[in-house]
């Protein structure tokens, strides 16, 4: 039993269900920085995966991409030189490392895998830990994964300098494994989920304030934008989640289906 560390995420929960989650990027920046006070880490990260061809029998990676992404630090990642960059690069380039076939395993499932638990000893002597991983002070990376459909996955990841127990993965488990609908959001935040097709930067922006009560004139003086050219992002948007209106869209997002 987890305890007093149980009370702990049933207050994340609460606190999580009364935030604005509708800036999709900021709820998550919010809950990775109050996870990583659950061990000893030094940062977070969370990546969209979609399965873009599963019929591709040549492609180890079975047709997942990573569509989207976000660091808690993202000076210290996602800078050109940095882990995430380089990593998914690496990816994009179909230049498999072992480290890549780990979130394939049990796919579909909701699970909680880690470098040192997954990985050869060997591993940890290579070039590619070497380069992206030990030259940014990270000992053992934890990542939980949640299914929401076939071809739809949500991985969080937690960077730590020292071992990490194997407590503090169920801790992280448990608290991730609770907010289904808040992994959803995020997923549809960035059209992943519902879309026919990733949102732009300025169509997830767009979609913020649409899930407000501003209307279009106001969405685009938010924005800077014309009214003309804010009513062909909205019209985009539309298309991509295949409704026809913003009560539809806003009905997406509240019925939370699945």
């Amino acid at each position: 039993m987890l305890g007093i560390a149980e009370e702990e995420i049933h207050r994340l929960w609460d606190d999580l269900s009364d935030l604005n989650v509708s800036n999709t990027a900021e709820a998550a920046d919010w809950l990775t920085a109050r996870l990583v006070e659950l061990g000893p880490f030094d940062n977070a990260t969370w990546a969209g995966a979609i399965r873009m061809d599963r019929n591709d029998l040549d492609d180890e990676l079975r047709g997942w991409r990573v569509a989207a992404s976000g660091a808690l630090k993202p000076l210290a990642l996602q800078s050109d030189a940095g882990h995430l960059a380089g990593v998914m690069k690496a990816w994009d380039r179909r230049e498999i490392d072992p480290s890549f076939l780990l979130p394939l395993r049990d796919v579909g499932t909701f699970r909680a895998y880690s470098l040192r638990r997954g990985l050869s000893a060997e591993w940890f002597e290579t070039p590619f830990y070497e380069r992206h991983y030990r030259a940014f002070g990270v000992y053992d990376l934890v990542l939980i994964a949640f299914p929401l459909n076939e071809d739809c996955e949500v991985h969080y990841g937690f960077y730590s300098g020292v071992p990490i127990a194997d407590e503090t993965i169920a801790l992280l488990s448990y608290a991730l494994r609770g907010i289904k609908w808040f992994h959803r959001h995020l997923m549809l935040g960035h059209g992943l989920l519902a879309a026919s097709s990733p949102l732009t930067p300025t169509e997830q922006k767009v979609l913020e304030l649409l899930l407000t009560d501003a209307a279009e004139k106001r969405v685009a003086d938010q924005m800077g934008l014309a009214e003309s050219t804010t009513h062909q992002h909205v019209v985009a948007i539309y298309r991509k989640f295949g409704v026809r209106s913003r009560a539809a869209l806003i009905s997406l997002w509240l019925n939370r289906p699945g």
